[in-house]
């Protein structure tokens, strides 16, 4: 199911979260990440396997070389990853994760109220569709 690279497994119903998988594809030419929304039976799948419970369905999770990443720690190591200056936010990582993971919760428990949310999960288009664990 996950070979090489990393998988994000993401909120498909939020519209921050599904524009976050759409900024992640644009600066990842490379196809490094491949994406699952945890809404569908793959994302399901994904997380039963790595033993994810639901109650952390609320941050974006990072599955790399068979380690799970959650919250701050999983953005700012797909970050690194991107190309351009995105990579230079991963020296955020030298902050405590009780800080950095702070900032996070603050958007993560406001995403709805912010951005908003969808009534079906995000659906990928032609164009990007292999990019995603179906």
């Amino acid at each position: 199911m996950i070979e090489n690279g990393g998988v994000v497994l993401f909120d498909g119903i939020c519209n921050f979260c599904s524009s976050s998988v759409l900024f992640i594809i644009k600066r990842d030419p490379k196809g490094y990440f491949r994406f699952s929304a945890i809404q569908t039976e793959s994302g399901e799948s994904i997380m039963k396997k790595y033993n994810i419970h639901s109650d952390k369905a609320d941050s974006i999770i990072l599955i790399e070389n068979n380690m799970v990443y959650y919250r701050s720690s999983a953005a700012l190591r797909i970050a690194r990853k991107l190309k351009g200056g995105w990579k230079l936010f991963y020296g955020a990582m030298i902050i405590p994760p009780f800080i950095r993971n702070f900032f996070y919760d603050l958007v993560a428990r406001n995403r709805y109220r912010w951005f908003g949310k969808r009534d079906h999960c995000f659906i990928p288009d032609q164009n990007i569709r292999e990019r995603f664990i179906l």
